[in-house]
């Protein structure tokens, strides 16, 4: 069942069912998945919350494979992946709720403002290990890679052409934020994470830097003119006939009057339909 046949049961069901839970009764509906969607699906959960005061969303994170694979066994209502699904994932229905980008991310101190994509899979290779080689700050570069099954990992080997085993990681880091409390730790890092959540520290003080690829800022602002070349999808998954709630909460994700917790997160809302 496509996605646009799958929203559209909403207002029927709505309709059918009264549109809220009945007196007294108690509902949880459960997303897991992805780390990038995870903050904004918990802020849309609050605000979904208060118009059926009788339910609970309860988001929890741990990577978008988590959350294709707990969509698909069950295991959630709505599972949360920052990627596209893949060709061996075609029985399950992806949503876009927004969209972000993937940057590379170095410490504020770092002279250096951008990367080509030679320098990044020279560097992430192991045949590039000191800033000095680049022209800046000098000083030894530590490859900050993100585990297996993160979307961000799987978006950032498609876009350079790479493999896993092609790597040479100094640490390897699972949520956005865990990469960038190393990077800022550790002055010589670089790594990759969401623009979104890394536009969101920088805001708040947070000592990283977001590198421009081939001479494209990494910003939100380029994702939603189209020129920044490492965008990504950011979708709600489903498996099967989805409940009344998960459908609800589908089209409130999508809604215009919830593109505003889109843009705190300094995410790209979907293009109204």
């Amino acid at each position: 069942m496509k996605t646009h046949l799958l929203l559209s049961l909403v207002t029927l069901l709505a309709t059918a069912c009264g549109g809220s839970t009945s007196a007294g009764a108690s509902e949880t509906l459960t997303l897991t998945g992805s780390s990038t969607v995870a903050p904004l699906a918990a802020e849309l959960g609050v605000r979904f919350e208060s118009t059926h005061p009788n339910l609970r969303v309860d988001v929890q994170s741990g990577g978008s494979s988590r959350g294709i694979a707990d969509a698909r066994a069950g295991h959630a209502d709505l599972g949360m992946s920052s990627r596209a699904l893949k060709d061996s994932e075609g029985d399950l229905v992806a949503t876009t709720i927004a969209h972000d980008g993937v940057g590379l991310i170095a410490h504020a101190s770092q002279s250096l403002d951008g990367l080509t994509s030679d320098q990044v899979r020279a560097i992430f290779t192991g045949e590039i290990t000191d800033w000095s080689e680049l022209g800046g700050t000098p000083g030894p570069i530590t490859v900050v890679n993100k585990a297996e099954g993160r979307a961000t990992l799987e978006v950032f080997l498609e876009h350079f052409g790479l493999e896993a085993r092609q790597i040479h990681a100094d640490v390897v880091a699972g949520e956005n934020e865990q990469a960038i409390k190393t990077v800022v730790g550790t002055p010589g890092a670089v790594g990759y994470v969401s623009i979104g959540t890394a536009e969101v520290d920088i805001a708040a003080g947070v000592a990283i830097k977001l590198l421009a690829l081939d001479g494209v800022p990494a910003s939100s602002t380029e994702v939603t003119a189209g020129r920044y070349p490492m965008a990504r999808p950011l979708n709600l998954v489903t498996s099967g006939v989805p409940s009344l709630r998960a459908l609800e909460f589908i089209e409130f994700a999508r809604a215009p009057a919830n593109a505003d917790l889109v843009r705190r997160e300094a995410f790209v809302p979907v293009a109204a339909e």
